[in-house]
């Protein structure tokens, strides 16, 4: 339910802590195709998306990798992917796991009321986004206690689009995946 345009060293280290420190048994990478909330002219080609998160989380089986919305009706709402992962893997429970920019937006999201009732939802704490704004709107989310992870998706872009180092950044595998095939460019 990301777009993960390109998977960085942020969400990896985001989804260990999580997996580390027991807040989830697994944490699975929901590679949107379509984000409605996102500019499409900005993504990548869904599947370049995803092989790109194959190949940084391969070496962790506490981290999967879900192209579940692939063959959903675009474009994808959180609300129907949650429900259809329940759906189809009833053996889990799903939590939603969004950035505080996110959660103070949350009220444009698709059924957002129905969602926060079926799902609980986790927050990232985003630097510049107060939280305390985010507990007055929706009391059933829950923050988390993590590090910051200061990067994004946009920033890496854009280092690319300028010729400046991004390599930091990405796990080694996806910044030579990059490389390669001249994305972002």
């Amino acid at each position: 339910m990301v777009s993960f345009n390109p998977i960085h060293n942020g969400h990896l280290a985001l989804a260990k802590h999580i997996v580390l420190s027991n807040e989830a048994d697994e944490l699975w990478f929901v590679v949107s195709p379509n984000n409605p909330l996102k500019d499409q002219n900005e993504l990548l080609d869904e599947h370049i998306r995803l092989e790109m998160t194959v190949l940084a989380i391969e070496q962790n089986n506490k981290l999967k990798v879900s192209d579940i919305e692939f063959g959903m009706p675009l474009p994808s709402y959180s609300i129907d992917t949650l429900r259809k992962l329940k759906n189809e893997f009833p053996q889990h429970t799903f939590v939603l796991l969004i950035g505080s920019d996110n959660a103070l937006v949350f009220d444009k999201w698709k059924d957002h009321e129905q969602l926060l009732a079926e799902f609980e939802v986790l927050v990232y704490p985003r630097r510049g986004y107060d939280f305390e704004a985010v507990q007055s709107l929706y009391p059933t989310m829950r923050k988390l206690n993590t590090p910051y992870y200061d990067i994004s998706s946009t920033q890496i872009r854009n280092a690319i689009r300028n010729q400046r180092p991004f390599e930091q950044y990405l796990p080694k595998i996806v910044a030579d995946f990059i490389t390669e095939n001249q994305l972002y460019l």
